[in-house]
């Protein structure tokens, strides 16, 4: 696993660290390849970081440097110098928090639609741990280090709802195990396009890293297990509102399902296929998946009690569904 003190790409590549070698040879299927979404891909960076790498020099073909546009051939041993990150922590800053709940063990945040959990590669600052740190100082637990401090689950950039961030490490142990035991009950809402065949039903499907592209999930045989559950609220006219219960919390999980079965949400612009008239025409609006965490609930993990909580669908998704000629909640 990563260190916990690093971003991954950081972008000061090079400086203060110390290299790591990493080899591979070009198949017959990487003929033609550029080296740098070849380097991108092998080595699991973005592609930007991965011109950096052979700028720098950092990358060779056969033992020369080359240009990052180099088109590979078969049996081409490519050497990749990789840096080591370097160390990053996060910084205290002055972000209005939705907090809808605070104690001495936890807080529930209601993330806004556009906002990044925590500090990653192209989002350095403005996340909700940057918030988190100055509400909370040194109040966070520090189970995920310097990054991801207090952050026990997380939900997407363009996903709305609920968080729970633990305070302390207790809490954050008792929080985390309930989220493997399954007994931490996750609600969404979502609108997804086209008309679901069943009023309720449940995908099961194995999520990993996609093989081609690394920046995506996908369906993978072998991959973690993933299960959601769904239920119908609504149906419109090529589209359906609908109410999906985790069971297990893989990246993009509900996004990636509800594609998998030909029903992907509406405004993703990852897992859709941006063909949809209505989405194209409602962009603005959307800004991402129409996907918000609505509820959760879990036992307290100092006090034993079942807590539950509740986050009224947000302005955009009403706006939605109104235009769909839904009811607003």
């Amino acid at each position: 696993m990563e260190d916990q003190t690093s971003l991954k790409n950081n972008e000061a590549l090079g400086e203060d660290c110390e290299d790591k070698s990493r080899s591979f040879t070009a198949e017959a299927s990487d003929a033609g390849a550029r080296i740098d979404l070849f380097v991108a891909e092998r080595v699991d960076l973005t592609r930007s970081a991965s011109q950096k790498l052979v700028e720098k020099g950092a990358v060779t073909v056969n033992g020369r440097t080359v240009a990052k546009n180099y088109k590979l051939r078969a049996e081409d041993l490519v050497e990749v110098m990789l840096p080591e990150p370097v160390p990053y922590e996060a910084a205290a800053e002055d972000i209005p928090l939705d907090i809808i709940y605070e104690d001495d063990d936890l807080i529930i945040v209601n993330k806004p639609k556009g906002m990044v959990v925590h500090p990653a590669a192209g989002n350095y600052t403005g996340t909700m741990v940057n918030a988190l740190l100055h509400h909370c100082g040194d109040s966070l637990s520090g189970i995920n280090g310097v990054i991801r401090p207090g952050i026990v689950h997380r939900i997407d950039k363009d996903t709305s709802g609920l968080l729970v961030v633990a305070k302390n490490d207790t809490a954050h142990i008792s929080l985390a195990a309930q989220i493997a035991e399954h007994s931490f009950e996750r609600c969404y809402r979502a609108v997804v396009i086209g008309n679901l065949k069943e009023d309720s039903g449940r995908i099961d499907a194995p999520i990993a890293r996609h093989p081609i592209d690394r920046k995506k999930m996908a369906i993978v045989a072998g991959g973690r297990n993933a299960a959601t559950n769904y239920r119908v609220i609504e149906r419109f006219v090529g589209f359906t509102y609908a109410e999906f219960r985790l069971e297990t919390g893989r990246t993009h999980q509900i996004r990636i399902h509800m594609a998998h079965i030909g029903h992907p949400l509406l405004g993703d612009t990852v897992y859709g296929s941006g063909k949809n008239k209505f989405e194209q025409q409602n962009a603005k609006i959307l800004c991402g998946q129409c996907l918000h965490a609505k509820t959760i609930s879990f036992v307290h993990p100092r006090t034993g009690e079942l807590m539950r909580f509740d986050s009224p669908i947000p302005d955009y998704m009403q706006t939605i569904l109104k235009k769909l000629g839904g009811k607003t909640e």
